[in-house]
């Protein structure tokens, strides 16, 4: 049978939290039959290392199972080629971890880092940086809700005027080395994406 792997895309650390992105403690820990990997986050049981050993730690997995050819390798970027990165947008069009005007955004050599800034609580997160995300053979991008209907206008326009325009946005960062993302919205999501042609929608996303 074939095995399959999931990997946390971000982590946010929480002390004293039950939970890793909604996952179980269990989780971290326990072995599963689908080989769920997952980073030990902090302050996991018996665990006394910090953000940035955590996210040492995550990234050497990751290189191991590169080496033994468990995750492939993008041939024009060198960095683990994942099947499949789902991630969520925020209402102000971050994703992952990865905030607007962040220095992780500048990394190209990193394939897991770490801030103990963050501007939305709590300070510290582990996350994948864009190399890695933009090599994954596919890209899913979750929005709901209407709190992020700018956004998901901002992300998928062309316009780049005005303090809001989509350079400000990470989500507009997510450039997969081949295709395009695809975007997940409910209706609530695109309330604000009237201004698009029906068949730009049409083609580029979907809404559920």
């Amino acid at each position: 049978m074939t095995r399959r792997w999931r990997m946390l895309v971000d982590v946010v650390v929480a002390p004293g939290a039950s939970s890793v992105r909604g996952l179980p403690r269990d989780a971290v820990a326990t072995p599963s039959p689908r080989r769920v990997h997952c980073v030990a986050p902090p302050w996991a049981p018996g665990n006394s290392a910090t953000v940035e050993d955590a996210a040492t730690d995550y990234e050497f997995v990751i290189r191991q199972l590169v080496k033994i050819r468990t995750i492939g390798v993008s041939e024009s970027t060198d960095c683990p080629k994942f099947d499949l990165i789902l991630l969520s947008m925020a209402s102000d069009g971050h994703v992952a971890s990865l905030f607007p005007n962040h220095q992780a955004l500048e990394l190209k050599d990193d394939w897991v880092t770490y801030i103990t800034d963050s501007p939305q609580p709590p300070p510290e997160r582990i996350t994948f940086t864009l190399p890695v995300t933009n090599s994954a053979s596919n890209i899913a991008i979750l929005a709901t809700g209407v709190g992020k209907a700018n956004a998901v206008h901002l992300a998928v326009s062309d316009s780049s005027d005005g303090p809001d325009a989509p350079v400000s946005l990470r989500a507009t960062m997510v450039q997969p080395t081949h295709g395009k993302p695809v975007w997940f919205l409910d209706k609530a999501a695109t309330s604000s994406l009237e201004a698009l042609s029906d068949g730009a929608y049409e083609q580029q996303h979907r809404a559920y």
